[in-house]
């Protein structure tokens, strides 16, 4: 039986979250930077708040789409909220079911407040190019490489 004192209010939360770079520009070296959590920090939440044992994860392939469904056990039993995700540019099927995931957390408040972070904008060494061996890359405003864009972000922007 689901925790009575279970507050679903709680998984919206701020937890920590770390930035990346979304998209570069062709016109000027600028980088789009957004805000994202893992999927472990959802986990990580539901447990907190209702409990290893009062939410589960499903994955349906309907008409060509990944669906992740996050269930959560109430007084009243399963309650389930649906979402799909997109592929990943690193392992196209993991990151597909962990942004459905994602997603599907988001239905129930988790990692909403990601929204109201925005975007950041960083510059970036060289404006992106249609080569294969254009890779730019993050910099400061002295043009040294930053490798740590989440914590570049928090302390600058």
């Amino acid at each position: 039986m689901a925790k009575n004192n279970m507050k679903l209010e709680d998984l919206k939360k701020v937890i920590d979250c770390k930035w990346r770079v979304q998209s570069y520009s062709k016109n000027k070296p600028v980088a789009q930077c957004v805000a994202y959590i893992d999927a472990r920090h959802v986990m990580d939440l539901l447990d907190e708040v209702v409990g290893a044992e009062n939410w589960q994860d499903d994955y349906k392939l309907i008409d060509g789409k990944l669906l992740a469904g996050i269930g959560i056990r109430t007084e009243d039993g399963w309650v389930w909220k649906w979402d799909t995700g997109t592929e990943s540019n690193m392992d196209k099927e993991k990151g597909q079911m962990s942004d459905a995931f994602k997603r599907a957390g988001v239905k129930w408040g988790i990692g909403r407040f990601l929204y109201e972070k925005g975007i950041k904008f960083v510059d970036t060494n060289e404006v992106l190019k249609d080569s294969p061996k254009n890779y730019p890359y993050v910099v400061d405003k002295s043009g040294k490489r930053v490798w740590d864009i989440t914590k570049y972000i928090n302390e600058n922007k």
